[in-house]
C-alpha cells in the first residue's frame, strides 16, 4: 500500500475558505458556472489546469500590488 506524504500544508490554515471562494468565482469567470458540484475528473486537464493557473496568477498579482505598497501598474 502506498504510504501517502501530503506535504501541501497551508501556512495560513484560515485561508482554507477564501481560497475556496476564490477558486469558484475563478472557474465562474472561466464559464465553469457549476464547478463547485462538477466531478473534476470528467475535466480536461486544461480546464483543471486553466483554473489552477489563473487563480496562482490573480494571487501573484495581489502579492505584487501588496508589496509595492498598493500601487497598480
Amino acid at each position: 500500500m502506498a504510504n501517502n506524504n501530503n506535504n501541501n500544508n497551508k501556512a495560513v490554515p484560515a485561508a482554507k475558505q477564501a481560497l475556496n471562494q476564490m477558486k469558484l468565482e475563478t472557474a465562474n469567470e472561466l464559464g465553469l458556472s457549476n464547478y463547485e458540484s462538477m466531478d473534476k475528473g470528467n475535466l480536461t486537464a486544461r480546464q483543471n489546469g486553466y483554473v489552477g493557473g489563473t487563480m496562482t496568477k490573480k494571487l501573484v498579482e495581489m502579492a505584487e500590488q501588496q508589496m509595492s505598497g498598493g500601487q497598480t501598474k
